[in-house]
Order: C-alpha cells, then sequence, then structure tokens
C-alpha cells in the first residue's frame, strides 16, 4: 500500500522548471533549425519578431542616456541580439545552463552579459528595464507570484504574452512545461489576482494578431512605482 502511494505522489508531482525547459530543447519540442537550439517560431517568424525588435528599439532610443536592459528568459537570443546596442548594458537570462553556454559563444558584445539563473528562485540582475518575452505564459502560477516580487524592483517592466483572443479568464494555472494557457482560454495578466502588480502606468506597445484563430500576441510596457 505505501509503496502504490509513493508512486502516485511521484506521478502527480511535477517536473522541475528547469528539467522541463532542458528537455524542450533537447527533444526539439518548440520546433528544429540548423541549430541545437531553436526557441520557436515566437522568436523566429519575422511576423512575429520583427514589429517587436521595432518598438523595442524605439522604446530605448527613448532615453537621453541608455538603461541598463535584463532579458529575463532570452532564449536562443535571436531577439535579444537586436537590442544589445541600444542599451547600456544588456544583461541576457535562461534557466537552460547549456543553452548560455550556446550563447555565450555565438554572441559577443562590451556590453554584454549572458547568466544561467532561475528567475523564479534565484537574485535577479541590477537593471532599469525587464524584458519577459513569451516566458510567464510557461510557468505557474507560484512561479510567477516570486518572479512578480523580483520585477518590482526594476522601473520598467516590458512583458510580451500569447493571449486568447477577446474576453478569457486571466491566470488560470499549469504546470510549468512547454504548454501555455491558451488551450484553458486563459493567458497571464499580472494586473490581475492572483499576481496584483502595481503599476504607475500601463501602455500596450504592440498586438500580433496570428492567423486561424491562434490568438493575440501583445506587448505591453509597465512603468513601476520604485519605493
Amino acid at each position: 500500500m505505501n509503496d502504490n502511494k509513493n508512486q502516485v505522489k511521484k506521478i502527480k508531482k511535477p517536473w522541475p522548471t528547469k528539467k522541463a525547459m532542458e528537455q524542450v530543447y533537447e527533444m526539439k519540442l518548440w520546433g528544429d533549425d540548423t541549430s541545437n537550439f531553436y526557441s520557436g517560431a515566437g522568436s523566429h517568424q519575422p511576423g512575429i519578431i520583427n514589429p517587436y525588435i521595432a518598438v523595442l528599439k524605439t522604446f530605448l532610443s527613448s532615453f537621453k542616456s541608455k538603461i541598463t536592459v535584463c532579458d529575463l528568459g532570452c532564449g536562443d537570443f535571436n531577439v535579444g541580439k537586436e537590442l544589445v546596442q541600444f542599451s547600456k548594458k544588456f544583461i541576457a537570462v535562461d534557466i537552460v545552463a547549456d543553452l548560455i553556454k550556446h550563447n555565450k559563444e555565438n554572441f559577443k558584445a562590451e556590453n554584454l552579459e549572458f547568466h544561467c539563473l532561475d528567475i523564479s528562485k534565484d537574485n535577479l540582475p541590477d537593471g532599469d528595464c525587464a524584458l519577459v518575452r513569451q516566458v510567464l505564459q510557461h510557468i505557474s502560477n507560484a512561479e510567477i507570484k516570486t518572479i512578480v516580487k523580483k520585477l518590482e524592483n526594476f522601473k520598467y517592466v516590458i512583458v510580451t504574452e500569447h493571449l486568447p483572443i477577446g474576453n478569457f479568464t486571466p491566470n488560470k494555472d499549469i504546470i510549468s512545461g512547454q504548454g501555455i494557457r491558451l488551450k484553458k482560454q486563459s493567458g497571464v495578466n499580472l494586473l490581475e489576482s492572483p499576481f496584483n502588480l502595481k503599476v504607475k502606468e500601463e501602455k500596450q506597445l504592440l498586438a500580433i494578431n496570428l492567423k486561424e484563430n491562434k490568438g493575440v500576441i501583445v506587448t505591453t510596457l509597465y512603468e513601476l512605482h520604485i519605493y
């Protein structure tokens, strides 16, 4: 009886996020190209990434003095590499150690750093602006709550999330992994419960409607109160 109970517990217990994301790249669950590390169509389709890069360049160029940017969940860095030159310092973070090693070998600049961190558990680097692009949609509410507390240390937070079109119930919980809340007709909204991020100002920078009614990718700029 005890053995069976232990087996049930093991089956129900979700994989750690680190292991889940390592599996994504090992098994090429987001697709494949010539690289061993591919962060999916959302990081490579021109129709998705080019408008994002354009609005981020405009935002980062609006400051008289360049600011420090923390890219939290940088993936294969196909997007981040276009933004490095517009920052004072660009700190790119991901949870997969081999991916970070790959990025360090392939992307170099004097103002560029890569760090292997679990943003839900580890301390985040200091910076002015955090970029969180299609990351939170893959992780559980409990992990997002711990991340939100750390995001409050930044003056600006730019969040990109894949959301259902029209009205939906925000923040339905999921197990961390390759999937997102779209299948539950849900998506992440940091201003809603249980996250309740307090912001000074909210501004939608971009909304990209995907074909075949597959949702909308929304990029939102939050200016936070700094206490």
